[in-house]
Formats: C-alpha cells, sequence, structure tokens
C-alpha cells in the first residue's frame, strides 16, 4: 500500500484544501495517509516553510501548494497495479 504524506500547518487553507483532496482520492484508492506540521519540527518548517502544502507519494515530492487529482489518481492506479515484492 502506498503512503501520502501531507506537509502542512495550523491555519493554513490551502493545506485544508489539500486534505479534502487527498481523502476523496483515499474513497477511490487504498493509501496510508501521513500528515505533518511542520511547525513541530525545526528542520522541516525551515525547508517547507513558503511550499506548503507538499504532497508526498512514497517518499517522492509530487505537488506544492495543491494537490492535482488526477495526476495523483494515476500515480496511485500505477502503484496499485504495479507487481509486488521486486523493489
Amino acid at each position: 500500500m502506498s503512503t501520502v504524506t501531507l506537509y502542512s500547518r495550523p491555519g493554513c487553507h490551502l493545506c485544508d484544501d489539500a486534505r479534502a483532496a487527498l481523502q476523496r482520492l483515499r474513497a477511490r484508492f487504498p493509501f496510508a495517509l501521513e500528515e505533518v506540521d511542520i511547525t513541530a519540527d525545526d528542520a522541516l518548517h525551515r525547508r517547507y516553510l513558503e511550499r506548503i502544502p507538499v504532497i508526498v507519494l512514497d517518499g517522492e515530492e509530487l505537488f506544492d501548494f495543491f494537490v492535482d487529482e488526477a495526476a495523483l489518481a494515476e500515480r496511485l492506479r500505477e502503484a496499485e497495479s504495479a507487481p509486488k515484492g521486486l523493489e
């Protein structure tokens, strides 16, 4: 199962929009959703301050500021159909 990580911070309306988009996608594709509050970690805060929300799929940064739902759906579809155990 894929993991999508949402780097965000409290009070961020773009983060709220990204979270809603990810929830819509979770209704169609199985993936673990992790949310990371960048304000809890100084290094993450410095790295992502001007870029949030940042959406990461299985360790690969895909989107800043918004979720391209169609593109992420395609990536999740590909991950779902990939042969297992060939890493």
